[in-house]
């Protein structure tokens, strides 16, 4: 597959917010080229029989990116877009994104080329044996735990752990994150990256002076963090003004009725027809005035070209890279403040955390209990960055860069290089 120049930009965005905090951190060169390539990256092709009875190949890839912390961790998605560098790059930010919470672990990310909408559920569950199979020596609770991520279920993941069980002769939960509950998986995982984002901004809004019950909210987005956000901050008396899904955006300058929405979503598969608010374009949402711009969809949604239109006061990054280098400067010129996706997203993440240590010690928690401790690890750690800001009088991206990569040199530093 020819890789594009907007493909190739994508690690090289992940790399220019590292050198930005690695240079206040007076990191030396070494260091950085350690941190600047990846532990592994495996690519294999993915044979698979279609139900008509004819062969397709596929390819596969996994990226475990860094080690020191602890097992790589990060998702799998099943997109026709899915590049080496575009999963090198969201291993990159799974590796900072688990150290800014200080979860055990390292980053990785994975995926398949493919497109989804075209396979049918026997299909994709071939494709997902046979992707599982293929990396059987290298995943494991202690090696590299996968979990959902774009156009991937928890369906999915109970595939891949069955298949991974099978081959190592031993039921394994541990293996992946985001199963069903009936097999290993966490009370709350399902709208933990959106509550995660919630979690965020609320408490960014509150710094700003920002009350929920006079907020305005637009959400990029509608599939599984952009509507838990939407519900979330609708529960807590928040205006939801914008939505949108791949079919295009939906305005109500008075509030758009969320539980409706989700309703109509849940039963037509998307917002199209949706009579809820005025259709507009993608584009023209994000510039909607308003508190808070939730970008929850996929990368480079803000660039040098739009970034000076934007009029948000928070802008909460529920996806990740959604923000080029160029459009970040021109923000910080405006004086819009950034939660970054490191940050902004973990909640997923560090709930998967919660679950593969329920895995492992056959012990589950009641939905509260996870709520409750996901709050505190996001503010925990989002009130450490707060601090950093203040003290070096940074933005909110740069500072989570830095405690996260100070966080796994020291790990590096107290490990040391074997050579």
């Amino acid at each position: 597959m020819t890789t594009t120049a907007r493909d190739v930009s994508v690690f090289g965005d992940a790399i220019t917010y590292f050198n930005e905090a690695a240079d206040l951190l007076g990191l030396d060169a070494g260091m950085r080229a350690i941190l600047t390539h990846p532990s592994r990256q495996i690519i294999f092709s993915i044979p698979f029989q279609r139900d008509t009875g004819e062969f397709e190949v596929y390819t596969g890839y996994r990226v475990q990116y860094n080690f020191a912390r602890g097992p790589a961790k990060g998702g799998i998605r099943y997109h026709p877009g899915v590049t080496l560098d575009e999963v090198t790059a969201l291993a990159f930010w799974m590796t900072w994104k688990c150290a800014v919470v200080d979860l055990p672990f390292g980053g990785g990310k994975g995926g398949v080329t493919c497109d989804p909408a075209t396979l049918s559920q026997n299909e994709i569950e071939r494709i997902t044996r046979r992707y599982a199979a293929e990396l059987v020596e290298v995943v494991g609770p202690d090696k590299d735990v996968p979990a959902p991520d774009v156009n991937t279920t928890p369906q999915i993941m109970a595939w891949f752990m069955d298949t991974y069980s099978m081959h190592v002769r031993q039921n394994t939960p541990g293996v992946v994150t985001g199963k069903p509950i009936e097999i290993g998986g966490s009370r709350g995982r399902t709208e933990a990256t959106g509550r995660g984002v919630t979690i965020c901004a609320l408490d960014q809004m509150e710094k700003m002076g920002l009350k929920p019950e006079t907020a305005r909210i637009v959400i990029q987005g509608f599939g599984n963090v952009g509507l838990y956000a939407a519900k979330l901050f609708a529960e807590r008396g928040c205006t939801i003004i914008g939505i949108s899904d791949v079919t295009g955006a939906y305005h109500n300058p008075k509030g758009i009725d969320i539980p409706a929405a989700i309703a109509y979503s849940g039963k037509h598969h998307n917002l199209a027809g949706f009579t809820g608010g005025e259709k507009i374009s993608n584009a023209e949402l994000l510039t909607l005035e308003c508190d808070v711009l939730v970008p929850a969809a996929l990368e480079k949604v803000f660039t040098a070209e739009n970034a000076t239109q934007i009029r948000a006061k928070l802008i909460v990054e529920g996806a990740n890279g959604p923000t080029t280098p160029e459009a970040d400067r021109i923000f910080r010129e405006k004086g819009i403040i950034v939660i970054p996706d490191i940050m902004a997203n973990a909640g997923g993440v560090t709930v998967s955390y919660f679950e593969w240590a329920q895995d492992r010690m056959g012990y589950f928690w009641k939905e509260k209990e996870v709520n409750e401790r996901l709050q505190e690890t996001l503010l925990d750690n989002l009130h450490e960055l707060q601090a950093i800001v203040a003290e070096r009088k940074t933005t909110l991206r740069t500072a989570a860069y830095m405690l996260a990569i100070d966080r796994v040199v020291k790990a590096l530093r107290l490990r040391g290089v074997y050579a």
